[in-house]
């Protein structure tokens, strides 16, 4: 119970803190011009502060180090935060300069190869029931490069929208701390601190990220929430089984599908998967006619029924499992689908939206 309260207040410190960071940061952000200008390729019409991330970063990593025990931190603390500070570092020089993919690309690969040779965090086996455990040998670096790469850069390409990246990481991140700590054997109290403390980091930015948003994360706080998400759900991977891989996936339903309908309909197109475009799922709903607070909110929406999904894995049978997959898959599906995340000009769907929109102008002339 001592540890409980003392968490609670860590907690409500964190937040505190990152409000007072993200506070002082915009001020600087704005005499030093560290702003994002408005572009064709951008939503916001005003120049505002960015970098964001550098104030989440500070609370974060600032209330662990000062506020967490050093007999009861986690062994690998210190390895986090150096790889996390190449990710800050990548993203401040990409805010600044506006790096290539694949120039960015190096920042990160260089901060997942650190945690990989320099920590514990690995991908060793995957235990898939009745039918034994695949050992990954060699292999197993590779899989955990795509997936730090994968999933951190899909946090990164949902940051369109104010307050949109961060409110979706807040309910991911959430998700993954109450499913570790009630549903999982192999995850330390500790660890499940960490994802909380980040949780109230971004608790702390949001209300000056939220539209109107006057200051934004930049792919300084993009691309650290992205790595951070990436790392604390390896704690539990390290053997993992079908279920525990399945959980992540399933919280992060949003970024994910969007990333992956994002790579499909570059490569559909014959344009570079790392080309910008305006066919993300934001730009969708905004095209539809929802407001820039509605179209946040509805993706808020949609990333808690993700979550819901994945509370289910863990307390679910074999064959409940099973139905929860292909309810996933056709739910993903349906998503692409229903959005015309692909830009097929085919879209049933779409064409009918269009139309009864068209038909609803057409009353209110």
């Amino acid at each position: 119970m001592r540890f409980i309260i003392r968490f609670v207040l860590l907690f409500c410190t964190t937040i505190l803190v990152s409000m007072l960071f993200t506070y002082l940061f915009r001020a600087a952000a704005r005499r030093f011009r560290w702003t994002d200008k408005p572009s064709k390729a951008k939503v916001h019409i005003k120049e505002t502060p960015t970098m964001g991330g550098v104030a989440i970063f500070l609370a974060f990593w600032g209330v662990y180090f000062l506020g967490i025990p050093l007999n009861v931190r986690s062994g690998f603390a210190g390895i986090i935060f150096l790889s996390s500070l190449i990710i800050l570092v990548t993203g401040i020089i990409d805010d600044y300069y506006d790096l290539r993919p694949w120039q960015k690309m190096i920042g990160i690969l260089s901060a997942a190869n650190v945690l990989y040779f320099f920590s514990g965090i690995k991908i060793d086996s995957l235990t898939l029931s009745y039918f034994g455990t695949i050992e990954f040998h060699e292999a197993g670096y590779l899989v955990m490069m795509l997936w730090i790469v994968v999933i951190t850069n899909a946090v990164n390409l949902m940051d369109g929208l104010d307050g949109l990246a961060t409110g979706t990481s807040i309910i991911s991140l959430s998700t993954m701390g109450l499913v570790s700590y009630f549903f999982t054997d192999n995850m330390g109290v500790i660890n499940v601190a960490m994802i909380f403390l980040l949780v109230a980091s971004l608790l702390g930015f949001l209300p000056f990220n939220f539209y109107p948003s006057s200051i934004f994360l930049g792919d300084t706080g993009s691309l650290f929430i992205g790595f951070m998400i990436a790392v604390l759900s390896l704690f539990d991977l390290k053997h993992a089984t079908f279920v525990s891989l399945l959980i992540p996936v399933a919280i992060l339903g949003v970024p994910l599908t969007d990333t992956i309908a994002a790579v499909l309909r570059r490569t559909l197109h014959k344009r570079s998967i790392s080309a910008k475009d305006k066919s993300h799922l934001h730009h969708r709903l905004l095209r539809l006619g929802f407001t820039h607070r509605q179209t946040v909110l509805v993706i808020y929406a949609l990333a808690i029924i993700f979550s819901l999904t994945a509370v289910l894995f863990p307390i679910s049978s074999f064959w409940g499992t099973v139905v929860l997959v292909v309810g996933l898959i056709y739910g993903v599906v349906l998503f692409i689908a229903s959005f015309n995340l692909l830009d097929s000009n085919r879209s049933k769907l779409r064409k009918t939206l269009y139309r009864l929109l068209r038909e609803k102008d057409d009353k209110n002339k």
